[in-house]
């Protein structure tokens, strides 16, 4: 009966394995997965800028981009070789 047990518990061991490789963790990788690239996206926003005109042909410069019409994405970031300063004479 003893072993009757063991070979119970070892099939039940030998399922939850199979289980937590086959399902699990392929979901919990998704999950890390779309958490990375929703933190990536995220932080390519907080690193821009965008330009648009608004209907009387003004150009705007906000943080956020306007909806319904064409913009640019510009990155706060600049360019390496491109100095940014208002000291030059």
């Amino acid at each position: 009966m003893k072993s009757l047990g063991t070979v119970l518990l070892a099939i039940g061991l030998a399922v939850a394995a199979w289980y937590w490789f086959t399902v699990e963790m392929p979901k919990r990788a998704q999950q890390r997965a779309v958490a990375a690239e929703a933190a990536a996206i995220q932080a390519q926003r907080a690193n821009s800028l965008y330009r648009w005109h608004d209907d009387a042909g003004n150009l705007q410069i906000t943080d956020q981009p306007p909806k319904g019409r064409h913009y640019e994405r510009i990155s706060k970031t600049p360019r390496e070789g491109i100095e940014v300063s208002g000291n030059r004479n």
